[in-house]
């Protein structure tokens, strides 16, 4: 059942008539930006591909930031192929962590086997799957896929045989293909799938025919299934006798894990925490930077800026004019100071702690120094660093009494 989801002969052809069949992008990359574009529209969080053969689809889709759970199955998955590689979490991924959790794991099993762990997906994907089924096998797919795992919505994409004669043979493009259908006998299955199990279905596809064979219709033709949300939870007794409501399938795990693996991510207390604290010492590091090369000038035992210190770039005009409403950063002794109300902001930090004064200032002060009623953030006003280009009058600071 494991798909081939790359078919060369089919990306680049040859007609008979020695015109070359230029796909671009290739129609295997066709298929999966189709389902890449579909997660980006529609938001989908949990994903699964049925026969992810060699996991460029999840690797895609493991990127967009509303994906939280990526799984693949396959009959052919081995468990010593995937001990990391590019599903893992690269350096960058510790350095700027996502925003939500993503967990991928890898399954060894059949797309007509039950498995309680793949139910209640956002989305379901078979692209070049079905037409690798024996007939026994395609007519346990639907109970399973549609009926067992009912996900919201379902993809399936399989060859259009219209489109054969254009190649140079005009036999199956894959020797393991049982079958592939035309428009027809491909709508007609996916109807009847559809009223059975509750579902809607459009079709599309993609690889365009030259120009002279529109006719022939795509090179791969594609069903988008979605379940109609407002009868899926009625009961039904022309609902096939296995089929049961989500919250009621018992616990069935069949497949066996081959690879799983989890990114780190904002919703991780640890990696917040880092992520908010390197954020604000930045702001910190940006103010204190204009504030030591600008004009200032003394309040009390206080040293103010007279000018901004609001960094020029990477903020929009009203941002920089609502910093500069706030409280000021200011020096004591060799000590310098930033208002957590200055500080909170700053677009990043605001974003992280959705606007929360409590919420930085309970963070920050676990991992950086607050002054001693916790409204500001103090850090020494001049490092060894900046010491020394003063030493070396590369800097002037210029004081203003």
């Amino acid at each position: 059942m494991e798909e081939n989801k790359q078919c060369n002969s089919v990306d680049n052809c040859e007609v008979p008539s020695k015109k070359v069949i230029e796909f671009k992008p290739p129609v295997y990359e066709q298929r999966y930006y189709f389902v890449k574009n579909l997660v980006n529209r529609h938001g989908l969080k949990k994903i699964a591909d049925l026969g992810f053969g060699d996991a460029t689809l999840l690797w895609m889709l493991k990127y967009h930031r509303c994906v939280q759970y990526l799984v693949g199955v396959d009959i052919a998955a081995r468990p010593f192929e995937w001990g990391g590689g590019r599903l893992s979490p690269g350096v960058g991924g510790y350095i700027v962590p996502r925003e939500l959790d993503l967990t991928i794991t890898l399954y060894r099993g059949s797309a007509v086997q039950k498995d309680s762990r793949l139910c209640g997906f956002d989305l379901i994907t078979c692209i070049e799957l079905i037409e690798h089924l024996d007939s026994e096998d395609l007519a346990k797919f639907p109970e399973v896929v549609f009926g067992y795992f009912s996900p919201g919505m379902v993809v399936i994409s399989t060859p259009n045989s219209e489109f054969n004669p254009l190649f140079p043979a005009s036999t199956f493009r894959d020797p393991d293909h049982r079958f592939e259908w035309n428009r027809t006998q491909f709508q007609t299955w996916a109807l009847d799938v559809a009223k059975l199990y509750n579902y809607s279905v459009e079709f599309t596809g993609v690889g365009d025919p030259p120009a002279g064979a529109e006719h022939v219709g795509y090179c791969t033709q594609i069903g988008v299934f979605q379940k109609n949300i407002a009868k899926a939870t009625e009961w039904s007794i022309s609902e096939p006798e296995e089929h049961v409501p989500e919250e009621h399938v018992p616990e069935e795990h069949v497949y066996e894990v081959v690879y799983t693996t989890s990114y780190p991510s904002l919703q991780q207390s640890k990696y917040f925490r880092l992520t908010l604290s390197s954020e604000s010492v930045k702001a910190v590091g940006l103010m204190k930077s204009r504030f030591l090369q600008g004009p200032r000038k003394r309040e009390g035992n206080r040293v103010v800026p007279l000018g901004s210190c609001t960094p020029q770039f990477g903020l929009t005009e009203a941002q920089r004019a609502e910093i500069e409403q706030s409280p000021k950063p200011y020096s004591v002794g060799e000590k310098f100071y930033v208002p957590l109300e200055r500080l909170i902001i700053y677009p990043k930090v605001n974003h992280l702690v959705a606007g929360s004064m409590e919420k930085l200032r309970t963070v920050l002060a676990e991992g950086l120094r607050l002054n001693g009623d916790q409204s500001a953030v103090q850090v020494e006003l001049v490092d060894y660093q900046t010491q020394r280009l003063f030493d070396e009058h590369l800097i002037s600071p210029v004081l203003e009494s």
